[in-house]
């Protein structure tokens, strides 16, 4: 099939990648011209796991890139929008860039027939049908019906976005009508999953359900952890516990310095806001995210405990990204340490295998090591905050002070050192 996609951020390029490596024609849209040339050439513009082997055998073979949006339409069956849908002042979704998108993508709809847009950036129910669906007919002189629109929610997780893709728990197909559902699901005719056909703002809530409630098991377990870090009990040895009942599971139940990244802050916000504005007070969701904001001072206040202060004190802070895998750093926890670090005084040297280019953005005034050990050495205090694998086992002579604030249960190495977890 022929497929465009609209974006090219973590979502649009593993959507348009992916599909190019099962054999369709894909051209992927950016207004960025050197993220353009960079797909063309076959380099990726994000770290992702794969995603360099996939461009590099189809950049400029089955996978193509532009910033001709009309172009794209034209010669394609279906398109998919992936833009972003950053949260707002308030915390509700700001709709610019989708509404841009949509309006380009119904003026070249004017002069093509059997085309079916597909709504994939996260928005809130309602946001197809009633803004997405008038701009389209607005723009293109067409009702909907003479185009196909759906709703199709991605659930890629960062790190592992090309095996997710490729390797589904299950497909959501939002659709207008069961001719709009139907062109989508023969795109994905080869993927053995459950496929399950909505309406458009059933499809637009799964999304923000599925998160939510995955952030709020994380936030569940960190409250459970911080408990158990009082009582001296191992709160990873409940979860354990926990788990072994099939209708809990271990997943998302690993307790910690809390979630961060583009998805689970944003739409546990803008969830919270569309349900305030439709007269409903989602308190649940709030505490989610009450909690998740308290576990970095929890941090620093372990480390606060074992330093006196951070007035002139180096702390080495290990990982920026706000997971492993990923040179992502947006929400990250991290830089909420970082920032109060820095508030207090402290001298900060940090070290991440992949986001330091992407923490110079926000923090250019700090020290960045080439290494984890040489981010350790003449420390007062190691902070790791990102459960990177190398972590590990590390060697932790260099330090002044060999104390250790564990954020992300990720140090095997804690022989001779004075280590403290989180919430263990």
């Amino acid at each position: 099939m022929k497929v465009a996609t609209i974006g090219t951020g973590y979502v649009g390029l593993v959507t348009g990648a992916c599909l190019a490596d099962m054999g369709n024609e894909v051209i992927c849209v950016d207004i960025v011209d050197h993220k353009v040339e960079m797909i063309n050439q076959g380099r990726s513009p994000i770290y992702e796991e794969g995603m360099q082997e996939i461009l590099k055998r189809n950049a400029q073979k089955n996978l193509k890139a532009t910033t001709d949006l009309e172009m794209a339409i034209e010669n394609s069956d279906i398109s998919f929008i992936c833009v972003g849908t950053p949260s707002d002042r308030d915390g509700g979704i700001d709709l610019r860039y989708i509404k841009s998108a949509a309006r380009s993508i119904g003026k070249a709809l004017a002069s093509v027939d059997n085309h079916t847009v597909v709504v994939k950036s996260t928005v809130v129910p309602g946001t197809t049908e009633n803004i997405i669906i008038p701009i389209l007919e607005k723009n293109s002189g067409k009702h909907v019906g003479e185009f196909g629109v759906c709703m199709n929610p991605e659930f890629l997780k960062e790190g592992v976005a090309v095996d997710d893709f490729m390797n589904p728990d299950r497909i959501i197909i939002g659709q207008y009508d069961e001719n709009s559902g139907n062109k989508l699901a023969e795109l994905y005719k080869g993927f053995y999953c459950p496929i399950l056909r909505t309406d458009l703002k059933t499809a637009e809530m799964i999304k923000y359900a599925s998160n939510s409630f995955l952030a709020t098991k994380v936030s569940f377990i960190n409250e459970i952890g911080n408990i158990c870090k009082r009582l001296g009990i191992d709160a990873y040895t409940v979860a354990e516990g926990m788990s072994l009942d099939y209708r809990i599971s271990p997943n998302f139940l690993k307790a910690g310095l809390g979630w961060g990244g583009s998805c689970f802050p944003k739409d546990i916000k803008g969830l919270i806001s569309y349900a305030k504005g439709i007269g409903y007070n989602p308190e649940l969701l709030q505490t989610v995210l009450k909690v998740n904001r308290k576990q970095p001072e929890i941090l620093l206040d372990i480390a606060r405990k074992k330093l006196g202060s951070f007035d002139g004190k180096r702390v080495a802070v290990l990982g920026l990204a706000f997971k492993a895998d990923t040179d992502d750093t947006r929400e990250s926890q991290s830089f909420h340490v970082i920032r109060q670090l820095l508030n207090e005084k402290a001298e900060v040297v940090a070290y991440d295998p992949k986001a330091e280019e992407n923490t110079k953005i926000e923090f250019p005034e700090i020290q960045y090591a080439s290494t984890a050990e040489d981010a350790l050495k003449e420390a007062d205090i190691a902070l790791i905050l990102t459960e990177w694998e190398e972590f590990q086992n590390l060697n932790y002579e260099g330090m002044k002070n060999r104390i250790v604030i564990d954020g992300r249960d990720i140090v095997k190495n804690r022989e001779g050192i004075e280590y403290e977890g989180l919430c263990w």
